[in-house]
């Protein structure tokens, strides 16, 4: 599928759009506008991202840790601290809903479950219907797997942009999205005109 470069503008219409899901005092708002966030600004996997268990997530040192991702590879991924600090305010509001734990997961239901994958992209179909995203009755469309695109594009415009020869930086951006090979992650170099 070719893939969609999301806009900046896009990305913040699906985070709201998340933050407007109901029940609005329920944790699913939080879970959903955390998590197209984490998605947009790391790049990881749908998979990832739901199989994430609570000490995965290290909140003081702003790591992440994918185990067994694709390949059965696992993978360290530092974040941003204004990630860390938004991966800390979802924990809070989290436990604070939820104060009984009945799954490891680190983000969850409004059940307290680990969040499936195929609802996942459910959900986010329907948030990408009510923002305009996707009409009604497309039933294609940007996809969430575009977010990884749009964070791997991104990478390699702003190192191009800043002086930095993304070709030589390629295996850190292939071992942060967690490829087998760099080879994999040079079709970016050609993804958009730019």
């Amino acid at each position: 599928a070719q893939p969609y470069i999301y806009s900046d503008e896009e990305i913040l219409d699906l985070i709201q759009g998340a933050s407007g899901l109901q029940p609005s005092e329920g944790l699913r708002p939080y879970t959903y506008s955390t998590l197209l966030g984490l998605l947009a600004v790391t790049g990881m996997r749908v998979s990832e991202v739901a199989a994430l268990d609570r000490p995965d997530v290290d909140l003081k040192q702003g790591v992440l840790t994918v185990r067994q991702s694709k390949f059965n590879k696992t993978r360290l991924l530092p974040v941003h601290s204004s990630t860390q600090r938004r991966l800390q305010s979802y924990a809070r509001r989290r436990d604070q809903l939820i104060p009984v734990r009945t799954s490891d997961g680190f983000f969850i239901s409004d059940r307290g479950v680990r969040l499936n994958p195929c609802i996942i992209r459910y959900t986010f179909i329907r948030i990408s219907r009510l923002i305009g995203l996707r009409e009604a009755t497309d039933s294609h469309g940007p996809r969430l797997h575009d977010l990884r695109h749009t964070f791997a594009v991104r990478t390699l415009t702003n190192w191009f942009r800043s002086g930095i020869n993304p070709e030589q930086r390629l295996p850190l951006l292939s071992a942060y999205l967690g490829h087998v090979k760099v080879s994999d992650t040079y079709w970016y170099l050609s993804a958009t005109p730019e």
